[in-house]
């Protein structure tokens, strides 16, 4: 699994290119919304305008017709021979009566013909007992019918009103004895079919319809198709029925509603419309829209997977071997087989890796031989100086004769000189050089061992076996020998200890001498931390240099004050341990 070496996914390459793809589609794909919605809104408020005007229409023609019918209506009352009908009926013979009869009739057949919208026309004459109707001619005067006819009039005081299932139009003629029945009661019924059929015209579109409502008289008509209790729901749902534009859901469809009213006629007519018609001139839009939508997260995903393909991966492949390279890794190359960009940048690092990797080599074995060459020169150094310090010490006990001290001396001179005279190997364990720095140690007690005294503590087990260059440590005791202890007009001391905490390994030199002030101890410290900027190759630097070679940042020699008053050298060791022995720092 590849891991992506940023911070945070939002940092990366991928993510960005991403980015800036969705900046460019996503604004497509909301214009695309909106224009839908802009869409459906206009169809949706073009729809109602039309609607409400169809609607506006249709009341002012109805209210035109009712008002001639009105007009036809009060023409009758006015009607001569209906008034001579109603007063004079019993003084007129039967040729009079057939007569005047037989006008009312063609009269009223005349004015039903005359509209569409009447089923009959009654004129009810009390006096007289008689209704005469367009349709049926004459017959005897229904009194419950005529007196519920009245009664809805005065309670109603609407020019339209209801009985039965129909509209009726009334007007009365006063002016009998009686004075509070009329003389006669002119009615005409308005034809619920042909109210229908002049609904039909609104519903212009699939599923629409209108229902015509008289809410004072308590009727309600609608046109052909209208679904069953559509009308109820509606009631239920909308209470008021003002001039308006609303969209309920009724059942399980959503319907709009348009409402226009007749003050005059005391009507209102509400036209429905699916919303589903409504959306169904968009429906090819909302197909294409959905269709882009699609697509486009199609290609989104697509982008992003070719993206995080022919980019993303290669540049993180790219960038991890960066990663080793940082590591030290410089023997795993990109494996590769592209011919792009890629295959380019991947062909000049394996380039790279193959001439770094030659000239860490190169720069490596220069650092050997040169370690090498200065382990020569610093041996060559210590030689002559204390060869002929040994001769001295040899001669002094030639001189007193003690034969056992001078056996012992010159074993320990032979084991001094073959550790290090030997050239077969340049890192020896830490007990060896511990016995050759103690030894050497020994060796300068025959000549100081009144004025100088030594505190060499024994070596922890679990630090003999590590593994460290040649002649570390006992330069650093020659070295307080020769530049602090023996010009010490007092007691010297030398103190040699050590340490072990976790994966570090400390061994301390250290003397009472007064031979360095502090800024001299800082001189000394940094020309064996830079020894780039020394150009003298003293034994200290060498010894800091091959340690540092050896085990890497944080190892080295290391100068301060002692708490003795004097130098104290430390070596510091940072090593990883496997099976007790020491591993080398990487190179």
């Amino acid at each position: 699994m590849i891991r992506i070496p940023v911070n945070s996914l939002r940092h990366t390459i991928l993510a960005r290119l991403v980015l800036m793809y969705l900046v460019v589609i996503l604004p497509i794909i909301l214009l695309g919304v909106y224009l839908y919605n802009w869409s459906y809104t206009n169809a949706s408020e073009e729809i109602s305008r039309n609607s409400l005007a169809q609607l506006s229409s249709y009341l002012d023609g109805l209210n035109r017709e009712i008002e001639w019918l009105e007009i036809q209506q009060f023409d009758i009352l006015q009607e001569s021979e209906l008034h001579k009908i109603a007063v004079t009926w019993e003084m007129m013979d039967s040729a009079e009566k057939r007569s005047s009869v037989n006008y009312l009739l063609h009269r009223l057949t005349s004015i039903k013909n005359s509209s569409p919208y009447i089923k009959d026309i009654y004129v009810h004459i009390l006096s007289i007992g008689k209704t005469i109707s367009a349709s049926n001619a004459v017959r005897t005067l229904d009194r419950q019918r005529y007196d519920e006819i009245r009664s809805i009039g005065e309670r109603s005081g609407a020019r339209l009103m209801r009985q039965g299932d129909s509209l009726q139009l009334t007007a009365s003629k006063f002016g009998g004895k009686n004075a509070d029945d009329p003389l006669y009661l002119v009615q005409i019924e308005l034809d619920n079919d042909k109210l229908k059929d002049s609904l039909k015209p609104l519903g212009v579109y699939p599923g629409s319809g209108s229902i015509l409502i008289a809410e004072r008289a308590g009727f309600t008509l609608s046109s052909t198709g209208t679904p069953p209790g559509l009308l109820d729901d509606f009631i239920k749902t909308n209470k008021g029925l003002n001039d308006s534009t609303v969209l309920l859901d009724i059942g399980k469809m959503e319907y709009h509603f348009n409402i226009a009213n007749s003050d005059k006629l005391g009507l209102s007519i509400v036209s429905y419309l699916p919303e589903g018609t409504v959306k169904r001139p968009l429906i090819k839009f909302n197909l294409w829209a959905w269709v882009f939508a699609v697509t486009s997260v199609f290609a989104i995903i697509v982008y992003a997977l070719s993206t995080y393909r022919y980019v993303h991966r290669p540049l993180l492949s790219l960038v991890q071997s960066f990663r080793r390279m940082e590591d030290g890794t410089l023997d795993i190359p990109i494996q590769h087989e592209q011919k792009d960009e890629f295959g380019y940048l991947y062909d000049r690092f394996n380039q790279m890796l193959v001439k770094l990797q030659t000239l860490i080599d190169q720069d490596f074995k220069q650092k050997l031989m040169m370690q090498k060459a200065e382990l020569k020169q610093l041996q060559s150094q210590i030689k002559p100086h204390f060869l002929y310090n040994s001769f001295f010490i040899l001669n002094s006990l030639a001189k007193t004769g003690d034969t056992d001290r001078i056996e012992l001396f010159t074993i320990m001179l032979g084991e001094y000189y073959r550790f290090i005279a030997r050239n077969g190997e340049d890192h020896v364990t830490l007990s060896e050089e511990i016995k050759h720095a103690r030894m050497y140690t020994e060796i300068q007690q025959l000549r100081f061992s009144r004025r100088i005294r030594v505190q060499f503590d024994e070596l922890p087990a679990d630090m003999q076996r590590t593994k460290v260059p040649r002649l570390i440590v006992q330069p650093l005791i020659e070295n307080a020998y020769e530049h602090s202890l023996e010009s010490m007009p007092n007691e010297g001391f030398l103190r040699v200890t050590f340490e072990h905490t976790g994966p570090e390994c400390l061994i301390k030199v250290e003397d009472n001498g007064v031979s360095i002030d502090d800024a001299g101890l800082e001189a000394l410290q940094h020309r064996v931390s830079s020894p780039a900027e020394s150009h003298e190759m003293t034994g200290m630097i060498n010894i800091h240099r091959r340690i540092l070679l050896t085990y890497g940042e944080g190892s080295g020699l290391f100068l301060s004050r002692s708490s003795l008053g004097g130098l104290q050298a430390a070596i510091r060791i940072k090593i990883r341990e496997e099976n007790g022995d020491v591993q080398t720092a990487d190179r």
